[in-house]
């Protein structure tokens, strides 16, 4: 009953995280994920929705993965849209071989983690060092764009939930040590991500209704 209902829940909510990158993308002309966040995890779908569907055919993780891939398809697709903007202007022309190389190396390195760990070990170990890592990049990607451009409140604190709930299900109830660690680091990185979007959603309306 509790590996289903988190499993759901991380599936809601990173759902609704890509459904509304998607949204706010082509909406505000931008991407909404790190690149290298945004490469790291489509690799990952892909390989573990292959890997799954071969272990597990069509059951409820295997179509939460199928479904996160095509969503991502989405997701990066802004980057190679809207991407050439942030870049500094001699690396302007290289921007699409940048995201090319990056997508490219993600596969190579979810793929050693894979080949190392096998399919259990590979997807948690790989999963949660990613997560990290994007928790960390969202936090740097506020400080460099202005006006929360790209970003929003419910992007993060359904990537909050959507991390958390694996970490419980993972970390606490089956008792994958490093889960339970940096699903932790993740957590509080994400809160702290929370924190910042939320002052400065009310600085800007502050702002607007100063003016």
């Amino acid at each position: 009953m509790a590996v289903n209902l988190l499993t759901g829940l991380s599936g809601i909510c990173w759902s609704l995280v890509y459904i509304m990158m998607i949204y706010i993308g082509f909406k505000h002309k931008t991407y909404c994920m790190p690149l290298w966040a945004a490469g790291l995890n489509i690799a990952w779908e892909l390989l573990y929705s292959i890997s799954n569907i071969n272990t597990l055919g069509f059951a409820l993780p295997t179509v939460i993965h199928v479904f996160w891939f095509l969503l991502d398809i989405g997701v990066i697709a802004c980057y190679f849209i809207y991407g050439k903007k942030y870049q500094i202007k001699d690396l302007q022309p290289y921007y699409i071989l940048q995201g090319i190389t990056v997508i490219l190396a993600s596969f190579i390195i979810e793929y050693a983690f894979y080949d190392a760990l096998g399919a259990t070990n590979g997807s948690n170990y790989s999963a949660f060092s990613q997560n990290l890592l994007m928790s960390v990049l969202f936090i740097v990607m506020f400080f460099k764009r202005p006006n929360l451009e790209g970003q929003s409140l419910t992007i993060a604190i359904a990537k909050f939930i959507g991390t958390l709930a694996p970490t419980i299900l993972d970390g606490f109830i089956l008792s994958y040590r490093f889960v339970t660690w940096i699903g932790l680091l993740c957590a509080v990185c994400d809160i702290a991500y929370i924190i910042l979007v939320a002052l400065a959603k009310i600085d800007l309306h502050h702002a607007k209704t100063a003016q």
